[in-house]
């Protein structure tokens, strides 16, 4: 298992500054790997990692391009969801290692390596649909929608007349409730 993260390796300490390009593959046995993986179990991704050296820090570029598959919310139905995302990260060096937030991780200037592997999976699933539906029921859930807006036009469609009673008039319409609130005043 330790062999299999060490193909996530970057030797950082050996680069020279400027721009490398390193590619990871990422298939089902990296998400056999990963524990307490419960979304994705199989995957054909491919990963580039554009690394910038610079003298005081590192930035690394994610290009991950490829399929996951996933399992349909609504009929549980397997499919292949194509999965397309450009991440950003920085390394910055200072006296010891720690992760200031999730973009930004500071490194020691002697730290030989830098593993990706993590980083790949959380940006893999970071790119995936929040709703997960089989491509067979995509127009399915965008005819339901949550909710329809309804707009009253104030110019009259083709075929209708200006004064069409069918629509009403907002003046007329108000709420009861505001009607009797009207009535409160400030007391002092």
């Amino acid at each position: 298992m330790v062999k299999f993260w060490r193909a996530f390796d970057i030797d950082i300490i050996k680069l020279n500054e400027g721009t490398h390009e390193f590619s990871f593959d990422v298939s089902d046995e990296f998400f056999e790997q990963i524990k307490d993986n419960d979304l994705v179990k199989k995957g054909n991704l491919k990963v580039i990692v554009l690394l910038r050296k610079e003298v005081n820090l590192l930035e690394a570029t994610f290009k991950i391009d490829g399929t996951v598959e996933l399992t349909c919310d609504r009929s549980l139905e397997k499919f292949d969801q194509a999965l397309h995302t450009v991440e950003k990260i920085i390394y910055k060096y200072g006296p010891e290692e720690q992760e200031i937030n999730e973009e930004i991780f500071v490194i020691t200037r002697d730290t030989p390596k830098i593993n990706v592997a993590q980083l790949i999976y959380e940006f893999i699933i970071l790119a995936l649909p929040i709703k997960k539906i089989h491509p067979d029921y995509q127009d399915e859930e965008e005819m339901e929608g949550e909710g329809r807006l309804v707009y009253w036009s104030d110019e009259p469609e083709e075929g209708e007349e200006e004064n069409d009673s069918s629509k009403p008039d907002i003046e007329d319409q108000i709420d009861p409730r505001w009607e009797a609130l009207k009535n409160i005043k400030k007391k002092d």
